[in-house]
């Protein structure tokens, strides 16, 4: 069967830059091997949409009309992959606006949260890239499509993985409705916060449900983190004038 848009795919993958060098990929080994190894990131495949922008545009137009099983390698252009050079985002600065002055090109720096590159130093003015390492790159993608996922308890232990990295959590589904069963210490996890709504959205409209419910779950085991304290300032010692 083809592939079709609003398919739920598991999708194994490598991203190479033109000279070969690997900068993605959903193999434990190949990233260790690599040095790019997350240990905080999800090995053996990704579950994505297709056509939901869960990949780059280019590769995620690829997948459609591929059967299941199918291995490829697509080429795609910045446009289609990580966006061209955005020059707004290459900037000149003063040295002095820098944490570390002892700069020079290619040295990592972070200014007011924001991270670059630096491009180019004369005198005392800093020239730096605020772009993504991998805007402007024409980047190779080998990749298989593994499987397609009919069960929708799968689909969503499978997005849950892509969205926030964990797969195994508890799912129920009756009657058009999802339960899911939160741990209490994903309730002040900021990537969950941010992506439940888009979560939800996506079994909404590709999954079919008409309603997802998120349950918070305690168990003995729990590890309920401590309500942080108010800072109080400490009153000051009366100086001896006044006394």
């Amino acid at each position: 069967m083809a592939i079709q848009k609003g398919d739920f795919i598991k999708l194994n993958y490598t991203g190479k830059f033109e000279d070969g060098r690997i900068f993605d990929t959903t193999d434990e080994e190949l990233a260790k091997k690599e040095e790019i190894f997350n240990p905080r990131g999800l090995y053996g495949g990704d579950v994505v949409i297709a056509g939901a922008g869960h990949t780059i545009e280019g590769l995620d137009e690829d997948l459609e009309g591929k059967e299941v099983g199918y291995s490829g390698t697509i080429l795609i252009p910045p446009e289609k992959a990580f966006g061209p050079i955005n020059p707004k985002l290459i900037e000149t600065v003063s040295i002095t606006k820098l944490q570390n002055r002892n700069v020079h090109p290619g040295m990592p720096v972070e200014i007011d949260g924001r991270r670059g590159v630096v491009s180019r130093v004369i005198g005392r003015r800093v020239t730096i890239d605020f772009n993504s390492p991998l805007a402007g790159k024409t980047v190779t993608y080998e990749y298989t499509i593994e499987k397609l996922l009919e069960d929708d308890v799968e689909k969503i232990q499978g997005l849950l993985g892509l969205y926030i990295g964990m797969r195994d959590l508890e799912v129920e589904i009756a009657d058009g409705a999802a339960k899911i069963y939160i741990p209490t210490n994903l309730t002040f996890n900021q990537r969950w916060l941010m992506a439940k709504n888009r979560f939800a959205s996506e079994l909404f409209k590709y999954a079919g449900l008409k309603e997802v419910q998120l349950i918070e779950k305690l168990t003995a085991e729990s590890e309920v983190p401590a309500p942080e304290e108010p800072e109080v300032e400490a009153e000051e010692e009366p100086s001896e004038s006044q006394e």
